[in-house]
């Protein structure tokens, strides 16, 4: 497991919550940042109730646990499958998402023991099918940065592939070559402020993925889409 980027609240937060209300598992990149590959760090945290579609009385335990544990926390978002919750400690501000999301798991989430409590954690593999289908919703540098790091962690992307489709009924491999294909990955990392010598690898690893996902898609053409 490699280092972990989860920042001091992070990780006061996550044994405040861990084992509370019905299961919940850490996904995105809290998982990313904390257990999977550390490649960078987080600004918020999301905790998912995988085969739910409304968070029920959740919510009303994450916020008692975390008051309870001395935070400051205000509700900005609620409704009944998604909350966005503002959890402060002195100067600190965490971002905390609750998603009843009722599309259940591709594998078991991992089960970490921590503080001397279970703490659930979406696997690698699971992320990556996750951040494929991301790819195909918006244009974000970190979703194709993150399937990088995923991939060289040793991820399986044949079989993401194959089980994204399960995630997102409108996801082909060829309709995700021509949303990788597209993304202006100069554009986006003047805007982040991405070194030059980090922007180009971005583009090379964006075009050595769309030629895997193009033969993946058709493997009697190698050759990408033109």
């Amino acid at each position: 497991m490699p280092p972990s980027r989860l920042t001091a609240l992070q990780h006061r937060v996550l044994e405040s919550l861990a084992g509370a209300a019905g299961g919940w598992t850490l996904t995105g990149g809290g998982a990313l940042a904390g257990f999977h590959t550390g490649h960078r760090p987080t600004r918020d945290l999301d905790l998912f109730w995988h085969g739910r579609s409304e968070l029920g009385d959740a919510r009303e335990e994450i916020v008692d646990r975390l008051r309870n544990d001395g935070f400051q926390v205000e509700i900005a978002q609620s409704a009944p499958a998604f909350v966005r919750l503002l959890v402060r400690s002195q100067d600190e501000v965490l971002v905390v998402d609750l998603v009843a999301e009722p599309v259940p798991n591709i594998e078991p989430p991992e089960v970490i023991v921590r503080w001397g409590r279970e703490l659930r954690v979406d696997t690698a593999q699971e992320i990556l099918v996750n951040k494929l289908c991301a790819l195909l919703q918006r244009s974000e540098l970190r979703d194709l940065l993150d399937v990088q790091a995923l991939l060289e962690r040793g991820t399986d992307l044949e079989r993401a592939i194959r089980d994204a489709p399960r995630k997102d009924g409108a996801f082909s491999p060829l309709t995700l070559v021509w949303a990788v294909r597209g993304l202006p990955i100069e554009a986006m990392a003047r805007a982040s402020g991405m070194a030059i010598d980090e922007a180009q690898r971005a583009v090379a690893f964006r075009d050595e993925l769309v030629l895997r996902m193009a033969r993946l898609a058709d493997p009697g053409d190698s050759a990408a889409p033109g």
